[in-house]
């Protein structure tokens, strides 16, 4: 295994991460960033409130891309299994 092969092989799982991870922080991103303005415009200043919509926002993102992550997924395992000979030799 050779010096490019490492570094091909961890910026291709770097990617798979963020490929994976993206759209359930972005949900929480925005829900997040919706709950500061609710906050901030009635001047109501738990810090507890926001974490509720969050886990909904993620839960939700989960449902909705959880067919597209599981295959991006699988297509990056695939891969790394398809060419383990070459990885390993």
């Amino acid at each position: 295994m050779t010096e490019g092969t490492v570094i091909h092989l961890g910026r291709e799982a770097l990617v798979t991460v963020l490929l994976v991870a993206g759209p359930m922080i972005g949900f929480s991103l925005a829900v997040g960033l919706l709950v500061s303005i609710l906050q901030a415009a009635t001047q109501i200043q738990e810090q507890t409130l926001s974490f509720i919509p969050k886990i909904v926002a993620v839960f939700v993102a989960g449902l909705i891309f959880g067919p597209w992550m599981l295959r991006v997924l699988i297509d990056f395992a695939m891969n790394l299994f398809a060419n383990i000979n070459q990885l390993v030799g």
